[in-house]
């Protein structure tokens, strides 16, 4: 089944949700970054977070990162979404190994670190880009997101992510929700949801069962009548273009571009979020060495 995202609101008016299978992108982010389990697992949910949050953004063009940088040895996870919900990330260290937690599931949260920050980033093709940050909560990803919400947005929030790793390291299931009360939504909707989410158990669990991210959410709120209202593919996709590392070469400045000419026969870039590799021979590096200079 492909990655798809879904967007649904609750028959009251008070519930808006939307959750998503990341399985595809998940181990595409995976085979590009080379990642160990553990890594795989805080990429992948951060990957499904930010896809469900840019979904939401309606403006071409928009954007939306999420930086975890929780002292942890992961370093810094990032991920990135469009505002179709397609995502690219990155890790520091994609080859972190660290023991099972006592209950015998990944160790997201030591490898991330608890303490630290979660900065979020709304790009909307204005002069300046929103920016939130927040301390984590535990590094687990998704209850930093929840908390953000709480902190930054004042918006009453309930997020799930699971990403499950197979025995060959393989991504077998991952996705998650994201569940929002709306304004004027009373005390007894906060209850209902929270029971709702709580009685469908953990998230890699309904993940196997309910592949479908629309089957997925009349899950993790069964109490609800839910209107589905949109569903969309989803994908792992990066921005790069050799137009945009011509850009970032020719950034560096004159005398560093000299350097490159002078001790190098060309130069190669590769992406942060992809295996895409650029060469660029020295007669182009003399041509952006121009362009430099003016």
């Amino acid at each position: 089944m492909s990655d798809q995202i879904v967007r649904a609101i609750s028959a009251d008016g008070y519930v808006k949700a939307a959750a998503v299978s990341t399985r595809v992108l998940t181990e595409r982010a995976r085979t590009i970054h080379r990642t160990l389990p553990v890594a795989t697992a805080a990429l992948g949910r951060a990957l499904a977070a930010a896809s469900m949050m840019g979904n939401a953004l309606k403006d071409d063009g928009a954007s939306v990162t999420l930086q975890f940088r929780g002292g942890g040895p992961l370093g810094t996870v990032l991920a990135v979404s469009d505002n179709a919900g397609n995502v690219r990330g990155t890790v520091d260290d994609p080859s972190v190994e660290l023991p099972l937690r006592p209950d015998g599931k990944l160790d997201v949260g030591g490898a991330v670190g608890h303490e630290g920050t979660l900065t979020v980033i709304r790009d909307l093709n204005m002069k300046e880009p929103y920016v939130g940050t927040v301390g984590l909560m535990g590094g687990e990803i998704a209850e930093d997101l929840a908390a953000y919400f709480v902190e930054s947005e004042q918006i009453p929030t309930a997020c799930g992510l699971g990403v499950l790793v197979d025995r060959d390291q393989s991504v077998k299931c991952a996705g998650g929700y994201l569940i929002q009360l709306l304004p004027g939504a009373p005390e007894d909707v906060i209850a209902k949801v929270e029971g709702s989410v709580l009685a469908a158990g953990a998230v890699t669990e309904l993940l196997e069962k309910h592949p479908d991210p629309a089957d997925l959410l009349r899950a993790a709120l069964s109490d609800f009548e839910l209107e589905i209202l949109e569903k969309s593919p989803v994908e792992y996709r990066c921005t790069c273009s050799r137009e945009r590392m011509e850009r970032a070469l020719i950034s560096l400045g004159a005398a560093e571009l000299r350097r490159l000419i002078d001790e190098q026969e060309g130069a190669e870039l590769t992406c942060r979020f992809c295996d895409r590799v650029q060469r660029f021979t020295r007669p182009e590096l003399e041509t952006l060495l121009a362009a430099a200079k003016h």
